[in-house]
Protein backbone atom coordinates (compact mmCIF):
# COMPACT_ATOMS: atom_id res chain seq x y z
CA UNK A 1 0.00 0.00 0.00
CA UNK A 2 1.41 3.29 -0.81
CA UNK A 3 2.41 5.89 1.73
CA UNK A 4 -0.98 8.31 2.29
CA UNK A 5 -3.29 5.66 0.52
CA UNK A 6 -5.77 4.52 3.76
CA UNK A 7 -7.11 1.38 3.56
CA UNK A 8 -10.43 1.96 3.38
CA UNK A 9 -9.65 3.90 -0.39
CA UNK A 10 -10.44 7.06 0.40
CA UNK A 11 -8.07 10.01 -0.57
CA UNK A 12 -5.33 10.59 2.00
CA UNK A 13 -6.39 12.96 5.23
CA UNK A 14 -10.08 12.40 4.58
CA UNK A 15 -12.87 9.81 6.58
CA UNK A 16 -15.28 7.51 4.65
CA UNK A 17 -17.73 9.41 5.70
CA UNK A 18 -16.04 12.97 3.98
CA UNK A 19 -15.54 10.82 1.01
CA UNK A 20 -19.17 9.87 0.71
CA UNK A 21 -20.63 13.29 1.79
CA UNK A 22 -21.19 14.64 -1.49
CA UNK A 23 -22.18 11.33 -3.13
CA UNK A 24 -25.69 10.15 -1.84
CA UNK A 25 -25.46 6.56 -3.50
CA UNK A 26 -21.56 6.19 -2.03
CA UNK A 27 -23.19 6.82 0.91
CA UNK A 28 -26.26 4.39 0.60
CA UNK A 29 -23.17 1.80 -0.37
CA UNK A 30 -21.83 2.14 2.94
CA UNK A 31 -25.18 2.50 4.99
CA UNK A 32 -26.30 -0.85 3.24
CA UNK A 33 -23.16 -3.17 3.50
CA UNK A 34 -22.58 -1.94 7.08
CA UNK A 35 -26.12 -2.87 7.89
CA UNK A 36 -26.01 -6.34 5.86
CA UNK A 37 -22.81 -6.96 6.83
CA UNK A 38 -24.58 -7.17 10.82
CA UNK A 39 -27.34 -9.23 10.41
CA UNK A 40 -29.80 -10.07 6.84
CA UNK A 41 -31.73 -7.50 6.43
CA UNK A 42 -35.25 -6.97 3.96
CA UNK A 43 -35.14 -4.08 1.51
CA UNK A 44 -38.11 -1.97 3.58
CA UNK A 45 -35.88 -1.88 6.74
CA UNK A 46 -32.70 -0.61 4.33
CA UNK A 47 -34.86 1.65 2.65
CA UNK A 48 -36.01 2.92 6.21
CA UNK A 49 -32.72 3.44 7.53
CA UNK A 50 -31.05 5.21 3.89
CA UNK A 51 -34.10 7.38 4.95
CA UNK A 52 -33.42 8.30 8.52
CA UNK A 53 -30.03 9.12 6.66
CA UNK A 54 -31.15 11.08 4.90
CA UNK A 55 -30.10 9.89 1.97
CA UNK A 56 -32.25 10.85 -1.42
CA UNK A 57 -35.35 8.86 -2.38
CA UNK A 58 -33.67 8.19 -5.66
CA UNK A 59 -30.20 7.53 -4.65
CA UNK A 60 -31.43 5.13 -2.23
CA UNK A 61 -34.10 3.41 -5.00
CA UNK A 62 -30.86 3.18 -7.43
CA UNK A 63 -28.51 1.49 -4.61
CA UNK A 64 -31.24 -0.88 -3.33
CA UNK A 65 -31.85 -1.86 -6.78
CA UNK A 66 -28.43 -2.93 -7.69
CA UNK A 67 -28.08 -4.89 -4.16
CA UNK A 68 -30.90 -6.75 -4.95
CA UNK A 69 -30.05 -7.42 -9.01
CA UNK A 70 -27.09 -9.12 -7.30
CA UNK A 71 -28.47 -10.61 -4.58
CA UNK A 72 -27.55 -8.92 -1.19
CA UNK A 73 -31.07 -7.88 -0.73
CA UNK A 74 -33.61 -11.21 -1.10
CA UNK A 75 -36.74 -10.46 0.50
CA UNK A 76 -37.84 -14.48 -0.40
CA UNK A 77 -34.65 -15.51 1.23
CA UNK A 78 -34.97 -13.76 4.10
CA UNK A 79 -38.75 -15.06 4.39
CA UNK A 80 -37.43 -18.37 4.29
CA UNK A 81 -35.16 -18.43 6.80
CA UNK A 82 -37.22 -16.49 9.25
CA UNK A 83 -39.43 -18.84 8.92
CA UNK A 84 -37.61 -22.01 9.77
CA UNK A 85 -35.32 -20.31 12.33
CA UNK A 86 -38.34 -18.80 14.17
CA UNK A 87 -40.67 -21.69 14.02
CA UNK A 88 -38.09 -24.37 15.04
CA UNK A 89 -36.31 -22.60 17.49
CA UNK A 90 -39.28 -20.36 19.14
CA UNK A 91 -42.56 -22.62 18.08
CA UNK A 92 -44.43 -20.09 16.57
CA UNK A 93 -47.44 -20.61 14.39
CA UNK A 94 -48.11 -19.19 10.96
CA UNK A 95 -49.92 -16.55 11.82
CA UNK A 96 -47.38 -15.32 14.11
CA UNK A 97 -44.59 -15.35 11.95
CA UNK A 98 -46.43 -13.96 8.71
CA UNK A 99 -47.28 -10.72 11.38
CA UNK A 100 -43.61 -10.68 12.05
CA UNK A 101 -42.35 -10.63 8.91
CA UNK A 102 -45.19 -7.83 7.99
CA UNK A 103 -43.51 -5.85 10.68
CA UNK A 104 -40.05 -6.24 8.88
CA UNK A 105 -41.53 -5.26 5.46
CA UNK A 106 -41.89 -8.56 3.86
CA UNK A 107 -44.08 -8.48 0.80
CA UNK A 108 -47.25 -10.37 1.35
CA UNK A 109 -46.91 -12.80 -1.46
CA UNK A 110 -43.40 -13.80 -0.18
CA UNK A 111 -44.71 -14.13 3.08
CA UNK A 112 -47.45 -16.48 1.80
CA UNK A 113 -44.73 -18.68 0.27
CA UNK A 114 -42.41 -18.75 3.25
CA UNK A 115 -45.07 -19.67 5.83
CA UNK A 116 -46.22 -22.56 2.89
CA UNK A 117 -43.03 -24.31 3.54
CA UNK A 118 -44.62 -24.60 7.08
CA UNK A 119 -46.63 -27.93 6.45
CA UNK A 120 -49.43 -27.87 8.44
CA UNK A 121 -49.01 -30.67 10.05
CA UNK A 122 -45.68 -29.93 11.70
CA UNK A 123 -47.31 -26.99 13.24
CA UNK A 124 -49.67 -29.15 14.91
CA UNK A 125 -46.76 -31.11 15.77
CA UNK A 126 -44.95 -28.03 17.54
CA UNK A 127 -48.26 -26.92 18.90
CA UNK A 128 -48.50 -30.58 20.50
CA UNK A 129 -45.16 -30.35 21.94
CA UNK A 130 -45.26 -26.74 23.67
CA UNK A 131 -48.73 -27.95 25.47
CA UNK A 132 -47.04 -31.20 26.51
CA UNK A 133 -44.26 -29.13 28.22
CA UNK A 134 -45.90 -26.63 29.76
CA UNK A 135 -48.43 -29.22 31.33
CA UNK A 136 -45.65 -31.08 32.52
CA UNK A 137 -44.44 -27.98 34.24
CA UNK A 138 -47.43 -27.24 35.90
CA UNK A 139 -48.15 -30.84 36.89
CA UNK A 140 -50.00 -30.55 40.73
CA UNK A 141 -51.28 -27.38 40.28
CA UNK A 142 -54.85 -26.32 40.37
CA UNK A 143 -56.42 -27.76 36.87
CA UNK A 144 -57.84 -24.26 36.25
CA UNK A 145 -53.97 -22.58 36.21
CA UNK A 146 -52.66 -25.10 34.02
CA UNK A 147 -55.16 -24.99 31.30
CA UNK A 148 -54.54 -21.04 31.45
CA UNK A 149 -50.90 -21.06 31.54
CA UNK A 150 -50.92 -23.40 28.65
CA UNK A 151 -53.25 -21.56 26.65
CA UNK A 152 -52.01 -18.34 27.38
CA UNK A 153 -48.41 -19.67 26.54
CA UNK A 154 -49.86 -21.19 22.46
CA UNK A 155 -51.96 -17.74 22.36
CA UNK A 156 -49.16 -15.68 22.52
CA UNK A 157 -47.10 -17.87 20.00
CA UNK A 158 -49.99 -17.28 17.44
CA UNK A 159 -52.29 -20.39 17.69
CA UNK A 160 -55.56 -20.49 17.45
CA UNK A 161 -57.89 -21.02 20.56
CA UNK A 162 -59.62 -24.27 19.00
CA UNK A 163 -56.57 -26.15 18.44
CA UNK A 164 -55.25 -25.29 21.97
CA UNK A 165 -58.00 -26.06 23.81
CA UNK A 166 -57.74 -29.63 21.91
CA UNK A 167 -54.43 -30.81 22.62
CA UNK A 168 -54.80 -29.64 26.29
CA UNK A 169 -57.77 -31.76 26.66
CA UNK A 170 -55.71 -34.38 24.44
CA UNK A 171 -52.90 -34.07 27.12
CA UNK A 172 -55.52 -34.39 29.73
CA UNK A 173 -56.84 -37.22 28.85
CA UNK A 174 -53.57 -39.10 28.49
CA UNK A 175 -52.84 -38.26 31.88
CA UNK A 176 -56.10 -39.40 33.14
CA UNK A 177 -57.35 -36.26 34.79
CA UNK A 178 -60.81 -36.06 33.82
CA UNK A 179 -61.69 -33.52 36.08
CA UNK A 180 -60.53 -30.32 33.82
CA UNK A 181 -61.90 -31.36 30.87
CA UNK A 182 -65.51 -29.59 31.15
CA UNK A 183 -63.51 -26.23 32.09
CA UNK A 184 -64.26 -23.51 29.59
CA UNK A 185 -62.02 -20.22 29.08
CA UNK A 186 -63.09 -17.34 27.23
CA UNK A 187 -60.93 -18.05 24.57
CA UNK A 188 -61.31 -14.32 22.93
CA UNK A 189 -58.70 -13.48 25.86
CA UNK A 190 -56.04 -15.38 24.39
CA UNK A 191 -56.46 -14.19 20.57
CA UNK A 192 -53.47 -12.61 19.14
CA UNK A 193 -55.19 -9.26 17.70
CA UNK A 194 -52.09 -8.73 15.75
CA UNK A 195 -52.38 -11.72 14.04
CA UNK A 196 -54.04 -12.75 10.82
CA UNK A 197 -56.65 -15.37 11.03
CA UNK A 198 -56.05 -16.08 7.46
CA UNK A 199 -52.96 -17.97 8.71
CA UNK A 200 -54.51 -19.88 11.73
CA UNK A 201 -54.36 -23.38 11.73
CA UNK A 202 -57.75 -25.27 10.44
Amino acid sequence: MSPGRQASGSPPGRSPSETTAGDPEALARQICLRLLTAAPRTRAELAAALNRRGVPTEAAEAVLGRFADVGLIDDAAFARAWVESRHYSRGLSRRSLSAELRQHGVDTEEIREAVSTLDPEQEVDTARRLVEQKMASTRGQPPEARIRRAAGTLARKGYPPGLVFRLIKEVLEQEGSGEAIGFELDADQYLDPGGDPDEAVR
